[in-house]
């Protein structure tokens, strides 16, 4: 199997993911733009909370991916 185990960061916290090899990049870069995205909110807005910033976060990215894909995810 190409099945392996990684750990990735995002914000400040340790994730175990069991992943196909082939996705180990692109894994790192999701978790590399999940937490880029996260310390900028958190720099433009520092009077909201940690699960704040992460939320919006988050949200930017699925709607960076609904644009990329040109079609609705739901």
């Amino acid at each position: 199997t190409n099945t392996i185990q990684v750990t990735v960061l995002i914000a400040g916290r340790p994730y175990l993911l069991n992943i196909n090899k082939t996705d180990e990049a692109l894994i790192h870069r999701l978790a590399k733009t999940i937490n880029d995205k996260l310390a900028a909110f958190q720099a433009q807005q520092p009077s909201r909370d940690l699960q704040d910033c992460f939320a919006l976060a988050l949200l930017t990215c699925a709607v960076e991916a609904q644009r990329a894909a040109k079609e609705p995810v739901w």
